[in-house]
């Protein structure tokens, strides 16, 4: 998330298509599986707790409008980091998704009916944050005709009346030999075409994928979907380390490190993405 305070920029957003309580009730299709071990975490990733003021500010304005965020719901790291320069990534459509991928802390289950009333709650946050680009994701819709996409163009209607985001976002998050184990509700080339249509009916318009390592990928096939994404027209790249939620979740393999990282960067600037975190 890319954010600022200068109140003439007009807010950019950000659509990406794919908050923390855990338990068998948060989970209940990963219940009854074996249990991975939680592997001890690395000096270069381990971070502290959030005590900046304006986290606790972020965290509050969240709670008054009674908006879900990823960076809760996916007990993401970097949320302190994010909440204290007023980042926050809001989850639309609820927190209950459809899908059950094996990596994700979001609870899966029966979603509730959409809130019609969350456009403008995100509207209002958005503003009073003074965000000049924000990142709007959401829970997987699988009940609903549309997946939902009509309450994305409410939501950046109500942020900024010019439905159309400056970023399309949809993760591949894993390599093409793994998403039957950790993203079984999906299929990698379906993902992979859907990005690609995006271009095709706007050219101008930029994409961004991202994808998690150390789920047992080799270095050779994380290039190879980088391949993979810039015969999408994929602009923009983000690769992260997993990181196991709970014990119920998939096992990590390894920590890839900071010279490993710096190297995939090379490799994917090399390749022709014109942003690459």
């Amino acid at each position: 998330l890319y954010g600022g305070s200068d109140k003439n920029m007009t807010t950019r957003i950000e659509i990406d298509h794919r908050a923390a309580r855990t338990g068998a009730e948060r989970h209940p299709e990963k219940a009854h599986r074996p249990d991975n071990p939680i592997q001890r975490k690395p000096a270069w990733i381990r971070v502290k707790a959030p005590t900046h003021p304006i986290y606790h500010e972020t965290r509050a304005l969240m709670r008054e409008k009674k908006l879900v965020t990823v960076c809760e719901e996916a007990a993401c790291p970097n949320i302190g980091e994010c909440w204290s320069q007023r980042h926050a990534t809001m989850m639309i459509m609820g927190d209950t998704c459809t899908r059950a991928c094996a990596f994700c802390n979001v609870k899966t289950g029966l979603p509730e009916p959409l809130d019609a009333d969350e456009p403008r709650r995100v509207a209002e946050a958005v503003a009073k944050m003074g965000l000049a680009h924000v990142v709007i994701t959401s829970v997987d819709r699988d009940d609903l005709t549309d997946g939902g996409a009509q309450h994305f163009v409410e939501v950046i209607g109500a942020i900024r009346i010019d439905a159309k985001p400056d970023v399309f976002k949809h993760n591949l998050e894993t390599v093409p030999r793994l998403y039957l184990k950790i993203r079984p509700g999906a299929r990698y080339y379906a993902s992979l075409r859907l990005l690609e249509r995006v271009k095709e009916r706007d050219p101008a318009q930029f994409t961004k994928s991202g994808l998690m390592v150390g789920l047992g990928e080799t270095k050779e096939e994380v290039m190879q979907v980088m391949d993979d994404m810039r015969s999408a027209g994929v602009d923009f790249l983000t690769v992260g380390q997993y990181l196991q939620p709970t014990r119920k979740h998939a096992a990590i393999d390894r920590f890839w490190t900071p010279e490993e990282f710096a190297a995939l960067e090379a490799i994917a600037r090399a390749k022709g993405f014109l942003m690459v975190s």
